[in-house]
């Protein structure tokens, strides 16, 4: 956020509403998401099936655990993205502009 405070205030002087400023920040964190979990659950699937021997009562695919997995780390990106989105989306532009 800190490296991005100039890019708001510029918009937001530029007529940017809360919401879209909120968007500007949350689109970036869910892409960093959709990415991670495109590629972390195939290497999981993977990693499983190597580490077969050491699961103890597990299948190496319990699509509950892989469900559990992913909704958790969904949540906790969402929230860590949201917090600073809604501070990013209450910054005065002037304060934001002189910002260096």
């Amino acid at each position: 956020m800190a490296r991005r405070t100039n890019e708001i205030g510029i918009s937001m002087a530029l007529g940017a509403r809360n919401g879209g400023v909120q968007w500007l920040v949350l689109r970036e964190s869910l892409s960093l998401l959709v990415i991670g979990l495109a590629i972390g659950l195939p290497a999981t699937l993977v990693a499983t099936r190597l580490l077969r021997s050491q699961l103890y009562q597990m299948s190496p695919s319990d699509p509950i655990v892989f469900i559990a997995a992913t909704l958790g780390i969904a949540i906790i990106t969402l929230l860590s993205a949201w917090i600073p989105s809604r501070r990013a989306a209450s910054i005065d532009p002037m304060v934001a502009l002189r910002y260096d």
